[in-house]
């Protein structure tokens, strides 16, 4: 049975209820930019990642499943995928992720879920 890739993993080290935005973002290869907003709803938890110039501006959106561990004393998230993963993946769509099943599907499965 595979973990919900919308909820922290209880080893990751998130507190309910921090306030990660602004914290940096680790790929498994290095930095991909800094977190924009983020959830912690149950089932539906997720970090908004500010790529900056890495990709071009764009936003992308990360299932808490994806974060590995959270630094709060560095200000920092690492995520278990490589760069090229997250610039692969379904592009971010402030207006559809919220309450769209469907996409969150296609996000959920995209990173494993």
């Amino acid at each position: 049975m595979t973990a919900n890739v919308w909820g922290y993993r209880e080893t990751s080290g998130h507190l309910a209820g921090a306030d990660l935005t602004g914290y940096k973002v680790e790929a498994t290869d290095g930095s991909i930019g800094k977190v924009d907003k983020h959830s912690d709803d149950v089932g539906s938890a997720y970090i908004v990642v500010d790529t900056g110039p890495w990709i071009f501006g764009k936003e992308v959106l990360l299932p808490a499943g994806t974060v590995s561990r959270v630094d709060p004393d560095d200000k920092k998230i690492f995520v278990d995928r490589t760069k090229e993963q997250i610039k692969n993946a379904p592009e971010f769509d402030k207006e559809k992720h919220l309450g769209n099943a469907e996409y969150h599907n296609q996000v959920g499965g995209y990173y494993g879920g």
